[in-house]
């Protein structure tokens, strides 16, 4: 049976004073010590899991301040905080055993654009991608260009001084930054600016605390005597160097000093950023890209340096590992037109071009490469090295960014690689000087070669950054041991070729390595530094050096996640890999209203209510139940406690803390859309867990009545459309609707369709077959007959749907015939209720399968109930019971269309909305649609929207319906209310539900849309 799972992790008493002491302070902003809000940032994108004591969520730079302030006294010395933005680092930089000050959830306004100057000044948690949008109506981007733009933000670049891609042309963020709002180890406030020598003659106009002005006057003349040597020593890379950028703190001409150049990429040791005022660039005129493909990624790296002599922008690649793993992706739909196949050739590597400017300037460019690259195909050389297979290009700015996503998917694509060991962030972001880096890239393959590793290499070869991610399974003990081994070996190869370790990601706890990179002499500065900003090692400590009188804590032998996981069993990990397999990437915290990753997330901003945060209760969860010698596997098939038990476990939950009430409070927080399992990079499904989850969970605990309504919503619906106006008066009037939202907590429930399915069909001919009919149907007939797979919803509470679709496959010339309704089970899984889900699963596999067995094809009209054939039928059936197959009536309709004369162009246009789960589990859909209409005389475009917010039952529940109606203005309404109606298609149930409830009407499905447009030779039964 499931056990109340208590955990060890109790805040140490220094931390429990400070936050009551906050609490009772000014401080406005968020404070969560729930051990699941601590979780979910207790990693990162790297291999480490340092556990903090809470969460703070500051909503302005004054709550910094009163932090900082508090934790200035004497009684909390002890307290030590590191500063959060999207969390994305890959070396541990914000992770910390403190407390965390997340920027992100509140402190993330973009305060100004100022267009005719050139700059924005912003809060330190605005997300990049959510900066261009908000500058692109400027005709202005901010330019450094990291592959996490859609999460990571402001702060957490400026504090790695992050570049990304075109960082030859754009430069780094430090590069773009002009002024800082900064909070000091005391609470005080710091601004920073360029300053000329006179100014720093007068230090305490420049800060307003002694601890300010004291700073800006040792650092000026610290940095200014050692000028020659910080020259001399530091490589001539136009990366991230020491992490206290020493070289840039004055100009060239020993005139201006600026010690933002200082706080850029220290990574929150020295003071919490809160405000930066930035440069902006104007965005090009053209762009243009050629993506080159090669036979060897070695081929690719020589050839790099002419491509960047080409005047290229941008040069970007990728290895054919990555590359496969894109062709797996759901990101490879958007991207395989721009990267044909070759024929007779296999693509080993892939560089990606890049020229943007005035547009003569870039069609000169292109052309000139292009043409290049034409006569070292014909010629078999390619600037003294062969390798050159093909190449394409493109002038669509669209298609240029689908290029980039796949791209900057990279990282993510990786940790899908099967088997055990995965390839992880440790050595990932070398950096040396662009001539050497083929050489060096050579060697270091041989090095992981001679360990038998697996890897994936991607990154920017024009700056010499290439980011290499080693396979490592980081449960095995010794392949523990082989990570420091390797950190150490790629550290000394790094310098032998005069290049950095870390040449793009921050340094985190790799930071013991710096000593051997600049001498002793330059890092006791680095040393004085912090000193003089912090003293007493409270700001993110253990991350890139420590002040004079501390050790640096944290080194690469740090706490590791895969020390905690390897007290998972290995049998226990293989039954929940999506759990396992979440590597921290983080694409689930995308910002961007109109995606369809996780709308959880997107409406709370807690990252608890996110895939990754889940992921991360789960794999604590299964920890806690091996500690309590519980067998997690098990669970599934163990009876529930009796009802007694139960009742007595749920009045006492309260009282009696147990983690998996924290697990639950993620979960069902969910709205199962499974865009996590199409969106995320590994694949992480997250309903699949859930349910995994909710059958342990209610083990112990009573279940909601409504969770039994739900699973049993199948069994019930045919006995209820027995009586369809007696069903909707009792549960549509006044009174049943106050019984169902008080008792139930279930709001504005669905009405029966009157008149029935079977009514409005009544006497059609598709009716009244069972098995033996079919069987009875001669074999040279079958292929004119379209068999429809009854859902419960649409059959029971939108009929009018059937029938058109009834009549469209006459329309068209075949012969419909309507199944017995059997139950799908996706109700049951949604609940938990996973025998129940099972036994559903395999009666209707069981009479599926014998129909298919007749040749005839099947189709269903609701996309989420025929994708949970294709999905959590083939995880629960045996392979012999999953045979059948039912397509979605836009795959039918695409292999009829040869046999339909094509329709003149009627003139009508139409939008498409789709469902997220169908758009994240078959992103064509669009495009089928599309043809469907294009080949019936009119024109479809398609919404990109996040989700509609009602998501099956999610949006009937009372506990949810605040959050589903928001999550329909932000990204559902304004779209909607912008179109006429008439041209509007939503080909979800749920949707149509949403938009009806919310919007006041039912917009059609494209069926019967397409219905209309063949309404002359089809109205035969309306």
């Amino acid at each position: 049976m499931l056990p109340r799972i208590t955990h060890e992790q109790t805040l140490e008493p220094v931390y429990l004073a400070f936050l009551e002491a906050l609490e009772s302070s000014s401080f406005s902003g968020d404070i969560d010590a729930r051990y699941n809000a601590r979780l979910a940032q207790a990693t990162d994108n790297s291999v480490y899991q340092f556990l903090p004591q809470a969460v703070l969520y500051p909503k302005t730079t004054t709550d910094v301040q009163t932090a900082l302030k508090l934790a200035a006294k004497p009684e909390f010395e002890k307290v030590v905080f590191s500063a959060r933005g999207g969390g994305t680092g890959t070396n541990g930089q914000s992770l910390t055993h403190g407390l965390i000050l997340d920027m992100s959830r509140h402190m993330n306004r973009v305060i100004e654009v100022n267009a005719e100057e050139g700059w924005v000044r912003v809060e330190a948690g605005v997300v990049k991608d959510q900066l261009n949008d908000a500058l692109r109506p400027h005709g202005f981007f901010f330019s450094p260009d990291l592959s996490t733009s859609n999460r990571a933000t402001l702060g957490g670049m400026i504090n790695t001084d992050a570049s990304g891609a075109g960082s030859l042309v754009y430069g780094k963020t430090s590069d773009h930054v002009l002024e800082l709002k900064s909070v000091l180890v005391d609470g005080s406030q710091l601004d920073t600016r360029p300053v000329g020598i006179e100014e720093l003659h007068h230090p305490m106009a420049l800060a307003s605390s002694s601890l300010g002005q004291s700073i800006i006057t040792q650092i000026s003349e610290a940095t200014r005597a050692k000028r020659e040597q910080i020259i001399e020593t530091f490589p001539p890379l136009n990366r991230f160097l020491t992490g206290y950028d020493l070289k840039h703190v004055w100009n060239d001409g020993l005139d201006s000093f600026d010690l933002s150049r200082i706080l850029a990429g220290s990574e929150g040791t020295l003071a919490v950023i809160t405000e930066a005022k930035l440069n902006i660039t104007p965005l090009p005129k053209c762009r243009a890209m050629v993506n080159i493909k090669y036979d060897s990624f070695e081929s690719a790296l020589r050839h790099a340096p002419e491509l960047v002599k080409a005047n290229a922008t941008v040069v970007e690649t990728i290895d054919s590992k990555v590359l496969n793993l894109a062709r797996e992706d759901i990101i490879w739909h958007s991207v395989s037109a721009l990267i044909e196949e070759v024929e007779g050739k296999t693509i080993m590597g892939l560089n990606m071009v890049e020229f943007a400017g005035e547009e003569a300037d870039v069609r000169g460019r292109l052309s000139a490469l292009t043409q290049r690259l034409e006569t070292e195909i014909a010629s078999g050389e390619t600037s003294g090295s062969s390798g050159v297979v093909g190449f394409q290009f493109t002038h669509d700015a669209a298609s240029i960014n689908r290029i980039y996503a796949m791209r900057k998917k990279a990282v993510g694509l990786l940790g899908a690689t099967k088997g055990s060991r995965k390839p992880i962030a440790f050595a990932e972001d070398t950096a040396v000087p662009p001539e050497h880096l083929a050489d060096f890239i050579m060697e270091f393959r041989a090095l992981l070669d001679d360990k038998q590793l697996q890897y994936g290499m991607f990154g920017h070869v024009d700056a010499g950054v290439l980011h290499v991610r080693p396979a490592l399974d980081m449960c095995d003990p010794d392949d523990e041991k082989l990570l420091r081994t390797l950190s150490d070996e790629v550290a000394g190869l790094t310098r032998k070729y005069g290049g950095l370790m870390w040449g793009e990601h921050g340094k985190g706890v790799r930071g013991e390595y710096a000593p051997s990179v600049f001498g002793d002499e330059l890092y006791d500065m680095l040393r004085d530094i912090k000193t003089w900003f912090d003293p007493n090692n409270k700001l993110n400590p253990g991350k890139l050096v420590a002040p004079r009188d501390h050790d640096l804590c944290y080194d690469v032998d740090s706490a590791k996640r895969g020390s905690f996981d390897r007290q998972i069993p290995v049998r226990v990990r293989e039954a929940f890999p999506d759990v396992m397999n979440c590597n921290g990437n983080g694409l689930c915290f995308n910002y961007s209203h109109y995606s369809p990753m996780c709308p959880s997330f997107k409406v709370t901003g807690d990252r608890v209510q996110s895939p990754k945060g889940r992921a991360g209760m789960m794999r604590e969860w299964l920890r806690l139940l091996e500690q309590q010698g519980v067998d997690a596997n098990s669970l599934s098939t163990q009876k529930p406690q009796s009802w007694l038990a139960r009742a007595r476990n749920s009045y006492h939950a309260q009282r009696d803390y147990d983690y998996s009430h924290e697990v639950m409070e993620s979960l069902k927080g969910c709205l199962a859309c499974k865009a996590c399992s199409g969106q995320c990079p590994v694949k992480v499904d997250v309903p699949k867990f859930r349910a995994q989850f909710y059958q342990a969970y209610y083990q112990r605990y009573l279940r909601p009545v409504k969770d039994y309504l739900v699973a049993g919503l199948e069994d019930s619906l045919p006995l209820m459309a027995k009586m369809p106006r007696a069903t909707n008066a009792l549960s549509g009037n006044k009174l049943s609707q106050w019984v169902m939202k008080k008792a139930l907590g279930y709001v504005d429930a669905p009405l029966l369709s009157v008149p029935t399915l079977k009514q409005q069909l009544e006497n059609h001919a598709c009716l009244g077959y069972e098995l033996e009919d079919l069987k009875a149907i001669a074999k040279d007939e079958r292929s004119r007959y379209v068999l429809v797979v009854q859902d419960p919803f649409n059959s029971f509470y939108d009929a009018p749907l059937i029938l058109s679709l009834v009549n469209l496959i006459e329309a068209l010339g075949y012969k419909p015939v309507l199944l017995p309704f059997k139950p799908n089970g996706k109700p049951a899984h949604i609940k938990g209720f996973l025998e129940k889900f099972a036994s559903q699963a395999a009666t209707s596999a069981e009479f599926l399968n014998e129909v298919h067995r007749l040749g005839m094809p099947m189709v269903g009209i609701d996309p989420a109930l025929v994708l949970v054939y294709r999905d959590e039928y083939r995880h629960v059936l045996e392979q012999q019971r999953g045979q059948f197959e039912v397509s979605l009536i836009n795959e039918w309709l695409l292999t009829v269309l040869a046999d339909t004369d094509a329709q003149p162009a009627s003139g009508k246009q139409f939008t498409w909305f789709s469902h997220c789960t169908e758009s994240t589990a078959k992103p064509s859909t669009g495009a089928e649609w599309q043809k469907i209409f294009s080949h019936l005389g009119a024109s479809l475009k398609t919404a990109n929207l996040g989700c509609c917010g009602m998501a099956g039952t999610y949006g009937h529940e009372l506990e949810n319906i605040e959050r589903s109606k928001t999550l329909y203005k932000m990204s559902w309404e304004k779209q909607i209310d912008a179109l006429p109606r008439e041209q509007i298609l939503v080909s979800g149930y749920s949707c149509r539900s949403q938009v009806k409830r919310l919007s006041r009407f039912r917009p059609k499905h494209p069926v019967e849309a397409l219905l209309e447009l063949l309404r002359p030779s089809c109205d035969r039964f309306s």
